[in-house]
């Protein structure tokens, strides 16, 4: 029985190990990665499209104009999905994420150890959540940005890929799916995982459209450390 007892801690001790060791191998990875610029020559255009980028503290959105001569996003991502239709509104938020975690976590006391199990292995789906501004404040967690118009076109595009569409082409809304009254969830393209977040959804974007980023990240605070030095 004690031989038992002894095999069974020393497998406990090393599965603890061999996680720890994982955890410090993948945060690691995330601050040298984070901190090496992507596009580290990106200057703003003197003419072009103001966007932004925007984190509640750990996930960010991109933000972009509602209606330009290059895109009207209210056509596809329409002020009648969202609970208010207020239709006075100038800007448009896009998040990308697990679907669960994003449709049953609105906040973090609800957060349940299978959704956060499902989201970390790549087990789930994927959403967009759009939401409407009427304006934009930058501070210290949202960061404007200017882009060429063929660079802006290159978002729009990155953008436009992530949704899953119906046959018209449409992003295929996720009805009655709403934080509050100005936003609302499409069914997206992609799974979540460990190596493929929210922020590494964002950063990639901004890849692709010729503006600061970093060679990779999971974290909100990869994305602003390129525009805060």
């Amino acid at each position: 029985m004690k031989n038992v007892f002894q095999f069974t801690q020393k497998w406990i001790l090393r599965i603890f190990i061999a996680v720890a060791g994982a955890v410090f191998i993948y945060l690691s990875l995330a601050s040298i990665l984070s901190i090496i610029p992507y596009n580290n020559s990106y200057k703003e255009p003197l003419e072009g499209v103001e966007i932004y980028i925007l984190s509640n503290g750990i996930h960010t959105d991109l933000v972009l104009p509602a209606i330009t001569e290059y895109k009207d996003w209210t056509k596809e991502v329409k002020f009648e999905n969202t609970l208010s239709g207020d239709t006075a509104m100038n800007y448009l938020a896009f998040g990308w994420g697990d679907k669960g975690f994003y449709l049953e976590t609105p906040s973090w006391a609800d957060l349940k150890f299978s959704t956060a199990f499902k989201a970390v292995f790549y087990l789930d789906g994927s959403a967009v959540h759009t939401r409407y501004y009427k304006r934009m404040d930058e501070d210290d967690h949202c960061k404007k940005i200017k882009l060429t118009a063929e660079n802006y076109q290159k978002l729009i595009s990155y953008i436009e890929n992530s949704f899953e569409t119906e046959s018209s082409k449409i992003p295929e809304c996720i009805k009655e799916a709403h934080y509050g009254s100005h936003d609302s969830f499409y069914e997206a393209k992609g799974r979540y995982g460990l190596f493929n977040t929210c922020n590494t959804w964002t950063n990639k974007g901004l890849k692709i459209c010729g503006a600061r980023a970093c060679v990779w990240t999971p974290f909100d605070k990869g994305i602003f450390y390129q525009y805060h030095h």
